[in-house]
Parts: C-alpha cells; structure tokens; sequence
C-alpha cells in the first residue's frame, strides 16, 4: 500500500511542481522592449499632436480608434484636425519609424556578424553609394528632379556600392572581416571624392539642395505611397535578421567556433550584407543620409538587455524607431524653421557614442 501510493506522489510529482521562472536576465529584457514600446507610443501621439494645428493627445487617440472602428474618444476638435492627422503627420511618423527600424536593424546585424563595435550600416558602402546617386540625379536633372527619380538613384547606387564593396573583399573565394571594413573605407573615400565633384560642378540651387539631401530630412511631401514602399522593406529584413540570430550568436565565438559548430560563414555574412543593404537602402532613399542611428542605438540596447540577439536584435528596431521620432519632434519644434534630421542625430550620436566608449573604456571592455 505503501509502495503504490510513493508511486502516484512520484507520478503527479511533474504536475505539482512549481512553474518554471523566466530567467532574470529574460526578464529584464522583456521588460525593456515593453517599456520602449510605451514610450515609443508617447512620442508618437505628443508628435502627431504638435504643429501649427495643435491636437490634444486624447482626440489623437481618439482619432486612430475611430479608423480602426472604435467607438472610443474624441474626434480632433479642429476643422483640419483630421486631414493634419492622416494627410500630413502620420505618413511623415510612419515612415520616421520604419527608417529608425531599418537602420537599427542594420547596425545590430552588421555589428553582429562582423564582430566589430565600429560596424555601422555606412561602412559598407550603401550610404555613400545612395548619396552618389542622389546626387547624380539632381546634378543631372536640377533643382525641379522628381523626389522619386532621386530615391530611385539613391536605393540603386546604394545596393550596387554594397555589391561592389563585398565582390572586392572576396580573397581566395571567401571575404573577411578585415577585408570588408578596409575595402568598405577605401570605396566610402573614393564616393566622397565623387559626391565632392559632383557638388563642385552642381548650379548653386543644385548644390543646396544636394547638402540638404545629405543632412538628411523627414521634410517635404511624405505620403502613404512611400510609407507603403518602405514598410514591407524594413518588415522583411527585420524578419530575415531574426531567422539568422542563433547563427550570427555562434559568430561571436569566433569564425572558426562557428563553423566547428555547423555555421556557413561566409553565407551567413553574405546574407546578413544582403539584409542590411536593402534596410539602409529603404531608409535613406526618401529621407537622405541620417547618422549615427545604426552605430549608437544597438550599442545602448546591447548594454541594456545583453548580447543574444533574440532580444537585442528587436530591442535596436524599437530603439531605431523611438531615435527618429523624437529626432523628428526635435526637428520640428526647436526652433522656428526645420532642422534637419541627420544633423540632429549627429549632435546627439556623437556625445552619446562618446560617453559609451568612456564607460566600456572603464570596464575594460575595449
């Protein structure tokens, strides 16, 4: 008797026992994106409400649960309330957010497979190649170049420099990490040389408007149509980076590690360059060059919630995202005009970057 019932205790033993808790470090991390997330929300709402129409958040919430059918809040009180809000400032967000994710994703990815803090989305060439040829088409074409014309050239030169950059660092068939970065800053001097020529030749409007395009900017007519080209970019190269994390997580045990564990290297960093020029692609060709967001944001993420990138990977879109639409606000509500949004990230990126290599200095992690 004794013995039957030791083992029904034994038997339902599993089913009593204790839940499994998540792991502290997990849940830091989880804990992080939601509150990312939240004040990713925030700034949204306050930026959708700021402008010489001035919407109170509470009918810009409202506003969005009418378009989704929700019977909840107040309708903007303005008489444009409604066309200021899905005309004009939420394409404009969107799109801000999509490049913030674009470019975070970028960063996080490259810094990731070539185990190298300085990896940015610009060091293999997509910026300065899409700047080349954003600044060939207005040289070309004027000051009244279509916007879609110049985010055509711009994307395009973008991905052939990446391509060009990748085919260069190949050496006995494989590429490496030192030959990317060399080869990356090689190719990134000689398009600065060609964009410095091609603004020595420009008129003087071109030429304006050549330096704008490089300060960066969400400025202008921003409309759905672009919102709905960027979108599913960004989408799908975050989702590709995803299905990648376990692999580029071996890669920071070393290339050779990695392989002994199973890993392709070289096809894992082939993809990875494939991603990440098709996100920085889709983020600066309507917006031009915007700096620093793919270097600093996986880094502040990294320190926040730790190095596996199932969750640093979609801790640097969000981070990308809230960078740019509060850059954005910034540019929009500092002074009297609009600044541009590249500068803003620039004076910002840079001290932060600063602070950040004086802390892991200290640490003595670098």
């Amino acid at each position: 008797m004794s013995d039957t019932t030791d083992s029904h205790s034994t038997a339902v033993e599993p089913a009593t026992a204790p839940p499994r808790r998540a792991a502290p470090g997990r849940t830091r991390a989880l804990w992080i994106l939601l509150g990312t997330a939240v004040l990713l929300g925030v700034v949204v709402v306050i930026s959708a409400g700021t402008g010489q129409v001035r919407i109170p958040p509470i009918e810009v919430l409202g506003s969005i649960a009418h378009h989704w059918h929700l019977d909840i809040g107040p309708l903007p009180s303005h008489p444009q309330g409604e066309n200021a809000l899905w005309v004009s400032r939420f394409p404009r967000i969107l799109l801000g957010l999509l490049v913030g994710v674009a470019l975070g994703t970028a960063g996080c990815l490259l810094q990731g497979v070539l185990a190298n803090p300085l990896a940015e989305p610009g060091i293999i060439g997509v910026s300065s190649g899409a700047a080349v040829g954003a600044c060939l088409m207005i040289v070309i074409g004027g000051t009244g170049t279509d916007g879609w014309a110049i985010a055509g050239a711009a994307a395009l030169f973008g991905l052939i420099t990446t391509a060009g950059v990748y085919v260069l660092s190949i050496r006995d068939g494989a590429s490496s990490t030192i030959m990317l970065v060399l080869t990356g800053i090689a190719v990134n001097a000689f398009c600065l040389g060609v964009i410095a020529y091609l603004t020595y030749i420009a008129s003087t409007a071109a030429r304006e408007q050549i330096v704008f395009w490089q300060l960066g900017s969400l400025a202008g007519n921003v409309s759905w149509t672009q919102v709905k080209i960027v979108a599913p970019l960004a989408i799908a190269g975050l989702a590709g980076g995803m299905v990648l994390i376990r692999k580029i997580d071996l890669l920071a045990l070393g290339e050779v590690q990695a392989a002994s564990l199973g890993v392709n290297v070289e096809a894992v960093r082939r993809q990875v360059i494939v991603l990440v020029a098709m996100l920085t692609a889709a983020g600066v060709a309507f917006t031009g060059i915007v700096m620093f967001v793919g270097l600093i944001v996986p880094h502040v993420m990294r320190l926040l919630v730790g190095p596996k990138h199932a969750w640093l990977l979609p801790a640097s879109a969000l981070g990308g995202a809230l960078v740019i639409a509060a850059a954005d606000l910034g540019a929009r509500t500092l002074t009297g005009g609009e600044l541009p949004l590249g500068m803003l990230t620039s004076l910002i990126g840079g001290p932060v970057f600063f602070l950040l290599l004086r802390q892991r200095n200290a640490a003595g992690r670098w």
